[in-house]
């Protein structure tokens, strides 16, 4: 089992900046591809980004290349989402995800995770 605790969320204005944390427990968490996902009120839960085992492959969903980013500290057991230039429809509940892999791959499909945190609501003020 993995536990994730995610943390970070608030509310901003439009053009501001974000930085979340999730925080993994239970297992190796080196061993794990690490995702951000998101939840809009009446939308469906969609792919943010995500980043491999090592930290060495990242990848973004189109709405956020450019002003999101993703990183991982392995020695902390965290993986982060950088958020800039935040617009009003980057708000949502963020959650963070982890699935097994040591391949270097990524996945950004949900049903590929196999862990999730409790999410961190995020509301952008226009």
């Amino acid at each position: 089992q993995v536990q994730l605790v995610e943390s970070g969320g608030g509310v901003v204005q439009a053009g501001g900046s974000l930085r979340l944390s999730c925080v993994a427990s239970g297992r190796t968490f080196s061993n794990y591809v690490m995702g951000w996902f998101r939840q809009a009120p009446g939308k469906e839960r969609e792919f943010v980004a995500a980043v491999s085992w090592r930290g060495s492959s990242t990848y973004y969903t189109d709405s956020v290349k450019g002003r999101f980013a993703i990183s991982r500290d392995n020695a902390k057991n965290t993986v982060y989402l950088q958020m800039n230039s935040l617009k009003a429809e980057d708000t949502a509940v963020y959650y963070c995800a982890a699935a097994p892999s040591t391949r270097g791959v990524i996945f950004t499909t949900a049903r590929m995770y196999d862990y999730w945190g409790q999410g961190t609501q995020v509301t952008v003020s226009s």
